[in-house]
């Protein structure tokens, strides 16, 4: 798998390509997880995306004459990263998962 992958993203991402030899040992377990939770670790790192609602909301927003209008502000954007946001199928998905790998540690 390794040499599979070196011999793909050799010409394309050359920088990627000695590195993941080098972390090999650490690569490794993300491959064993369910295809639920990898898609989800690296396609919605949600606290990411919800900073950057976050960010964009008071880069708009300029000054606020209260604190209490910077609060319904956030508000705002967080209802409405809601409504558009991910497919939640995935999500739940992932969390199952979890619940039987880590059924001991795991509270739903």
């Amino acid at each position: 798998m390794l040499s599979t992958f070196t011999a793909w993203a050799g010409g394309k991402y050359v920088s990627i390509a000695p590195a993941w030899p080098r972390a090999w040992q650490e690569v490794i377990p993300f491959f064993a997880f369910d295809p639920a939770i990898p898609k989800i670790i690296y396609t919605a790192n949600a606290i990411e995306s919800l900073n950057r609602v976050f960010r964009k909301s008071n880069k708009t927003g300029g000054s606020f004459p209260t604190e209490d209008a910077a609060t319904k502000l956030i508000y705002l954007a967080i209802r409405n990263f809601e409504k558009g946001g991910r497919d939640i199928r995935e999500w739940f998905a992932a969390r199952n998962r979890f619940a039987i790998m880590f059924e001991d540690r795991f509270n739903a």
